[in-house]
């Protein structure tokens, strides 16, 4: 019940918020204007401030705090919620004054705006699993943080950026290691490897390596490819023997092996049974398939196919044959038409 009291209010404050149309006074000052705006992100009332800081930034484009006020609208539109105006809003500051000594402010509400964006409302209020979810925001919100840790190493702001960068990091090598899983389930062998090979050579050093090497296991043991499911195991068992996947040095699946019996079977406990199993690798579609081309092959006419593969056969052996000898014959036997041959 608390949690839904959570969300109401939530909902209420942000309807309230983007419902907010504040009206600028027009005969208020430059520097009226700026003060006012500031006390209104003192008062954490950030719907207010963003329009005065629009309105400041419309009137006094060149006057002295125009660019404070660009920098101070970004982080207005941060804590207001919405990320795609606090983003354009960092977009153009940076883009408008590249040797501004607060552009490195820029970058990083820009980075902080998609990170807070990945998490979403729903999860500051509810157990959610981030990493299940699609890593759009996290992976604009870890490129730009790079962009500040590259451009402005010594900047106040690149530790915290780097922080967040490795949760980032871990949190995008989780999000391969669930699609892996989902391939494992739909028998997408391959690319389930792939997946698992993917997240070992680009987030080393993120607990996500292991689940990796894991992946890899199962997906080759799947698709029947034992040296290649051995080699990954040994290199598990050597650099991560504490693996939930090892137990007293035993590979164990993540994943059940899927159902591919017919519901038929499924609804007769097996007793009706009418397909053997399926060798590794392989799945009712596939074999859907080689039965689908071998119908078309019988529905070939008759008119069209060889009568006899042996008859043709012999028949070119035959001719193949007759011609070496009329090659042996000799000019006696062609001008007696070989009848003294």
């Amino acid at each position: 019940m608390q949690v839904k009291h959570l969300l109401l209010i939530a909902i209420l404050g942000l309807t309230a918020a983007c419902s907010s149309s504040d009206t600028v006074d027009e005969n208020l000052s430059e520097t009226e204007l700026y003060q006012q705006a500031q006390n209104d992100l003192d008062n954490s009332s950030y719907a207010s401030a963003v329009s005065k800081l629009k309105a400041l930034e419309s009137r006094f484009p060149f006057g002295r705090y125009a660019e404070q006020a660009q920098l101070n609208l970004i982080f207005a539109y941060y804590k207001s919620m919405e990320p795609e105006a606090a983003k354009s809003a960092a977009e153009r500051f940076i883009r408008l004054h590249p040797q501004d000594p607060n552009v490195d402010y820029a970058y990083y509400l820009k980075g902080l705006t998609s990170f807070e964006q990945d998490r979403g409302i729903m999860a500051r209020f509810l157990p959610l699993d981030v990493t299940k979810r699609d890593p759009g925001a996290a992976r604009d919100s870890f490129n730009e943080f790079a962009q500040l840790t590259s451009r402005y190493p010594n900047s106040r702001y690149s530790a915290d950026a780097k922080e967040r960068m490795i949760y980032l990091r871990n949190l995008l090598a989780a999000y391969e290691i669930h699609v892996g899983h989902y391939y494992i389930k739909r028998q997408a062998y391959v690319a389930a490897a792939t997946r698992g090979r993917y997240v070992i050579e680009n987030f080393q050093e993120t607990p996500a390596v292991a689940d990796g090497l894991a992946l890899m296991i199962e997906a080759y043991q799947r698709l029947g490819l034992t040296d290649l499911a051995a080699t990954s195991l040994e290199v598990l068992k050597l650099n991560y023997p504490e693996s939930p996947n090892l137990v007293d040095g035993q590979f164990v699946s993540s994943e059940a092996e899927a159902d591919n019996r017919s519901w038929l079977s499924k609804a007769t406990l097996g007793l009706l049974e009418n397909d053997a199993p399926l060798p590794p690798g392989e799945t009712r579609a596939s074999q859907d398939v080689i039965r689908q081309y071998q119908n078309a092959v019988d529905e070939i006419p008759e008119e069209l196919q060889p009568q006899n593969q042996d008859d043709d056969e012999q028949a070119e052996e035959e001719h193949q044959q007759a011609e070496a000898n009329g090659a042996n014959r000799s000019t006696w036997s062609y001008m007696t038409f070989g009848v003294f041959d």
